[in-house]
């Protein structure tokens, strides 16, 4: 994405479900897709839009490894047609990157948005945020495509079990090669210690 350099670029990689395609810090390159998701998606009916409530899964809070970094996401409830997400990403007690996304109840289905800010807020992005939509979902899998490039050009949330899913991000380069990132995250059970109520599945 325009507006990306340096090392803002490198740690956009591995920014939660959502990732561009940007050369991997220490020589790391996400692995080469070998059976995409895409190619087997179900579209729902025609004439029905997705619902987020399909979604609903994702509230709580969530944390998965990519390589020595330490991904953490926090979900929203579906409340007044959006559901709102945070995410940070740590390295040695050092936070890399925040991020901002939501998942919005359009006329026509769900929208995905997200962009990407450092510690201190400044966004990363010049132009506005990506958007990707849900072309399909069901109880297992919800997969969104981004219609404009290919950075992402795919989204999918693999769910395994209540307190597992899968990240998988399929990114779409200018040569046409397509690039894979999947992180597996799992729920974060409520801390007594800080009175947080217990995520809802």
């Amino acid at each position: 994405m325009n507006g990306l350099t340096g090392q803002k670029r490198t740690v956009a990689l591995a920014s939660a479900t959502f990732v561009l395609f940007l050369p991997c810090a220490r020589g790391q390159k996400p692995s080469a897709a070998v059976a995409s998701p895409s190619q087997t998606a179900s579209q729902a009916p025609a004439g029905t839009p997705m619902a987020l409530s399909d979604l609903a899964w994702l509230e709580g809070r969530w944390q998965g490894d990519w390589g020595p970094r330490i991904a953490e996401q926090v979900w929203t409830a579906p409340k007044s047609g959006l559901m709102l997400g945070t995410f940070r990403l740590t390295e040695d007690d050092k936070t890399l990157v925040i991020e901002l996304f939501t998942l919005v109840q359009k006329p026509n289905g769900v929208e995905l948005r997200f962009r990407h800010f450092t510690p201190d807020l400044s966004a990363w992005e010049k132009d506005d945020a990506t958007v990707l939509t849900l072309e399909s979902s069901d109880s297992k899998r919800s997969a969104f495509m981004n219609p404009l490039n290919g950075q992402p050009k795919h989204v999918f949330f693999t769910r395994i079990d209540p307190d597992t899913y899968v990240s998988r991000s399929e990114i779409v380069g200018d040569s046409g090669d397509m690039q894979v990132i999947e992180i597996t995250y799992h729920r974060q059970k409520p801390s007594a210690a800080n009175g947080e109520n217990g995520a809802r599945r």
